[in-house]
């Protein structure tokens, strides 16, 4: 059975000597490319030298996230799988490096871990580990609430004080009639009110448009 062929990129030297002599140990693993440089890798991916299966990538590489682009660029170039490597556990990284193209996330202080990493990750049956998992599921929870907000600015930008407060009260189960006495205000205003509502919203109906209301947060 032919050796995995790994490339390593890391800023730390002492790191990346220490991690490619540990893996170099393994009898099915092969070290083949290791730097801790980005000019240098890209370099590598632009030549044809990076002929790897598995590459473990730094997420950061001398203070900045270059190791999420690089992920993107490796993956196109050479179709060898990603494994990124951080000692933090940067929500918003490890997402965009899953984006790039990465499949997996490990802890550096987990070493003993990365060999059977590598090996998953060469057999592409890598499972996301329960850390990356929670870090995503944290973050799409994150971007979903981003997106409530958004949604609800929106909204908010589109109803007037008035049209919201004649929302509340169909929410409420008034009819038209009975808004109309509570305001003061003419059935035909009440209607002209809903109508431009259903308008702004493309709703179906007031109690549709309502609910859309109440679901976003406006009342």
């Amino acid at each position: 059975m032919d050796a995995i062929k790994v490339g390593i990129v890391e800023d730390d030297k002492d790191w990346l000597r220490s991690l490619r002599a540990y893996l170099e140990k393994q009898p099915d693993i092969e070290v083949v490319f290791a730097s801790d440089d980005k000019v240098a890798t890209r370099e590598a991916l632009a030549s044809g030298r990076l002929e790897v299966d598995v590459v473990l990538m730094d997420i950061m590489l001398h203070g900045e996230p270059e190791g999420v682009q690089l992920a993107e660029e490796v993956t196109a170039a050479t179709g060898a799988r990603v494994v990124m490597l951080t000692s933090m556990e940067e929500k918003e990284l490890i997402f965009r490096s899953f984006q790039a193209g990465a499949i997996d996330y490990q802890i550096k202080s987990d070493f003993e871990a990365l060999p059977n990493a590598v090996r998953a990750a060469a057999r592409r049956e890598a499972p996301i580990s329960p850390a990356a998992a929670e870090r995503m599921r944290e973050e799409f929870r994150r971007l979903k609430q981003l997106e409530r907000e958004f949604e609800k600015k929106k909204l908010q930008d589109m109803i007037t004080p008035s049209e919201l407060e004649l929302l509340k009260l169909i929410d409420k189960g008034y009819t038209q009639t009975e808004i109309a006495n509570r305001l003061v205000l003419s059935i035909r205003t009440i209607k002209n009110h809903v109508n431009h509502i259903l308008k702004k919203l493309g709703s179906k109906g007031s109690k549709e448009a309502a609910r859309e209301a109440k679901e976003k947060g406006l009342f």
